[in-house]
């Protein structure tokens, strides 16, 4: 019985490890909004977070900041490609780090959300989905702000938005393209976790 969720588990982290990279490969998981980046990769995120736990979230954060990573060493990720020359190191950070614990924090709020409402799997599955692309949002754009935000190319930016301090050029940065990855992992994110968990569960 041990053996046989041990193998299930592993497989739906290696699909969803393989949904990530092929994502990230096409234009699914990341659509260019001016000099940042909308990514849908927080759904895979999200559905392994709340299928296989805050582990699986955080190693499928860790594969979809190596993919944010790799376009910012390649010139691809906007932004992120003058934060890298700016500071490897940093760039790591903001790109990597901050994903693994997006994964991380989203299994655990998912689980905290059911152990509060057990019988309300939509809701909890609500709440987890939706805490992927705010956290990724969140910690990302923090990142930036804490790291970069001196950066000749955000500086740039901030003067064409007119931003009078790190928080509203946040705001004005994320913008549509922030409530929009919100909203459509939220809808994936739920649609394909609760029936998968009933399946899982029978």
């Amino acid at each position: 019985m041990k053996t046989s969720k041990n193998v299930r588990y592993l497989t739906q982290l290696a699909l969803l490890t393989a949904l990530v990279l092929l994502m990230a490969n096409t234009f699914l998981g990341y659509i260019r909004v001016g000099p940042l980046t909308m990514s849908l990769l927080t759904i895979p995120v999200a559905i392994g977070a709340m299928l296989c736990g805050p582990l699986a979230g955080a190693w499928l954060g860790l594969i979809f900041g190596l993919t944010s990573l790799a376009n910012a060493i390649s010139g691809a990720g906007g932004l992120t490609f003058f934060a890298f020359q700016y500071s490897p190191a940093l760039c790591v950070v903001m790109c990597v780090g901050a994903r693994v614990l997006c994964g991380l924090l989203c299994g655990l709020i998912y689980r905290g959300v059911g152990k509060l409402m057990p019988a309300r799997d939509k809701t909890c599955a609500f709440i987890g989905a939706l805490s992927a692309p705010l956290l990724n949002t969140v910690l990302f754009m923090g990142a930036l702000v804490a790291f970069f935000y001196d950066m000749p190319a955000v500086q740039e930016k901030v003067a064409e938005l007119g931003a009078a301090n790190p928080f509203i050029y946040v705001i004005l940065s994320v913008g549509v393209q922030g409530v929009l990855e919100a909203v459509i992992c939220c809808i994936v994110g739920t649609a394909v976790t609760v029936p998968l968990k009933r399946l899982l569960k029978q």
